[in-house]
């Protein structure tokens, strides 16, 4: 990953925070920041650094779709306990972008018509188009993480959905769409925190959900969920990077760096002109 040799990394993220296997989320420290040697303020800094080569990649990629319907998409899965730091990604990280490049969703509680349908009819329905970077803001995870701790579904449909999200993501890379799936790892302590810090300021009381205290009551739940979650479905083509979020700059700075790596991987070119550039540059040096 190149983009690490023009910030302060001192080993790739992209390999300090896959998740293979024999990982466990109990042994991820979420106040560390793996591989990288510096503090807020460097990090801070190298994020700034980091916009341009972010929105330059993303142009190239935007631009490169236009006459080749063949570029990959990428798509982004943000997944987390409440308060981890979603939203931040999104305006910190994505927010450096052309917006009509990115395709970004937000997926809440299922409406009447969704739960009509198999879990996955909504979602295939937001699958970024090529040369577009797709946000997942939850996701696809919802029906498995919930589904499991708050007993939604029967074991069975459960174990049927693992097996789904696996064909869903195998069939997003035939089609030349990457996966970056991430997972924000917020300490409990962390999230108590931020929740409070919701309710002590007036601007963020409409950000506070009482149900997040619900929530977390069943943390340890949601913990095992999640390492179900890895067990089942960091794959090969689609692997999940567990990011240590309790230091918010290091969120937003890894999953930069994460996504400019794939980004160079496709490495997308700016498209040839399909015209004379001489001659139309006399025909408009000529009006």
């Amino acid at each position: 990953m190149t983009a690490t040799s023009q910030h302060g990394w001192i080993a790739d993220p992209g390999e300090l925070l896959r998740v293979r296997k024999g990982f466990r989320l109990a042994d991820v420290d979420p106040d560390a920041t793996p591989g990288y040697d510096g503090r807020k303020k460097h990090g801070r800094a190298d994020l700034r650094a980091g916009t341009d080569e972010l929105a330059a990649l993303q142009e190239r990629l935007f631009a490169q779709s236009r006459v080749d319907p063949s570029t990959p998409a990428v798509l982004l899965v943000l997944q987390a306990m409440d308060s981890a730091g979603k939203g931040g990604i999104v305006r910190h990280v994505i927010g450096a972008t052309d917006p009509q490049g990115i395709h970004l969703k937000a997926f809440k509680k299922p409406t009447p018509e969704e739960l009509g349908h198999d879990f996955l009819w909504r979602v295939e329905k937001e699958v970024p188009a090529a040369g577009f970077i797709g946000v997942f803001d939850r996701s696809h995870y919802e029906d498995v993480l919930i589904g499991a701790v708050r007993e939604l579904a029967p074991p069975a449909e459960i174990e049927r959905r693992y097996d789904a999200i696996d064909g869903f993501e195998n069939r997003l890379r035939d089609s030349g769409t990457r996966v970056l799936k991430v997972m924000l790892h917020l300490s409990y302590a962390e999230q108590r925190s931020r929740l409070m810090e919701r309710l002590d300021r007036p601007d963020k009381h409409w950000k506070y959900n009482p149900g997040d205290v619900d929530e977390r009551q069943l943390w340890p739940r949601y913990m095992d969920a999640f390492q179900t979650v890895f067990d089942r479905t960091s794959t090969e083509h689609a692997p999940w990077y567990v990011v240590p979020a309790n230091a918010k700059w290091y969120a937003r700075l890894a999953v930069q760096t994460l996504l400019v790596g794939v980004l160079e991987d496709i490495d997308p070119q700016w498209p040839s002109a399909t015209y004379d550039v001489e001659a139309e540059k006399r025909r408009l040096a000529a009006t």
